[in-house]
Order: structure tokens, then sequence, then C-alpha cells
């Protein structure tokens, strides 16, 4: 897929991202070889739950309660039997273990993740180093592509 197409859908990814209530926000898009939008989903709570009580916003509730983007997309798929196979996900950051377990188990071929989450001075990146590069490993060994796509600005230039 095109460079401009990759942008597109991380582009749309930080847009759903904003939906979430969490200091970091992530967000995922699922889309098939056709670039036809398969899914969306944010770090968030499940359905139903109410995520405007105090505690649940914060550790360690926050762990118990709020699901990640990546799953979320998954989940959201499943629930409206959605298939995922050979389906490339598009994401805010890179995912940790589980949801690349989840990633892999789903048929996902490829995962396309915006660069500037692997900067080593962020606080995600240094919070996710041994997680991301687990991930990697496991995507490698499974045969699901990965990549980092570096934004670019509205003048074409590389965002930093």
């Amino acid at each position: 897929m095109s460079n401009k197409w990759q942008h597109r859908w991380i582009k749309l990814a930080h847009e759903i991202a904003s939906w979430s209530k969490d200091q970091v926000q992530v967000g995922a898009v699922l889309c098939d070889q056709n670039r036809n939008p398969r899914g969306f989903g944010y770090n968030g709570m499940p359905r139903s739950l109410d995520d405007d009580i105090p505690d649940r916003l914060t550790k360690p509730k926050k762990n118990w309660y709020w699901e990640h983007a990546e799953r979320n997309v998954l989940y959201a798929c499943a629930r409206n039997g959605i298939r995922c196979d050979d389906c490339t996900m598009y994401v805010t950051h890179f995912p940790c273990c589980d949801c690349t377990r989840a990633i892999i188990q789903s048929g996902i071929r490829s995962v396309v993740v915006d660069a500037a989450c692997m900067d080593v001075d962020s606080n995600f990146y240094q919070k996710w180093q041994d997680q991301i590069t687990e991930s990697q490993i496991m995507m490698t060994e499974a045969g699901v592509h990965w990549e980092l796509v570096q934004m670019l600005h509205a003048d074409g230039e590389t965002e930093n």
C-alpha cells in the first residue's frame, strides 16, 4: 500500500485515539487489502461500564477495567462478525505482548505503527521498551509483517 494511504490510516488512528480518556491515547484502525475499513478502536473501558468513576481512571483499577485499542478493534470485529484475516492494523503506538498475541491469533497479516512512538526519550517507549522488543520478535516469528512509518506534515516534510 502506498505511503499516502498508510499516512491517512495512521492519521485516522490518531483521531480515534483522541476519544480515549487515558493519558496515553492509543488508536487502531483495521483495513482489508482493498483499503476498506473493517473497524477501529481506542483504549478505554468495555461497553456499558462507567468510565466516569474516579478510581477506575487510576492504577491499580485502571489496569483491571481498561482495554487496549488493538484488542478493542478485534473485539468489535468479532462482535459484528467481521473477519480480520489478511487485514492490516494501523496503530498510533507499538502493540504490547497481549495485543500482539491477539493480532497473531486473529490472522492479521500486517501492522503499521506511527514511528513517533519509538522516540527513546518518550515516556511511552521507556515504559514499554521490553514489550515492544518481544512483540517485534513474536510478529516476525509468526509471519506478521510490521513496520514503522514516519508521518508527514502537510508540506510533505517528515515529522520529528
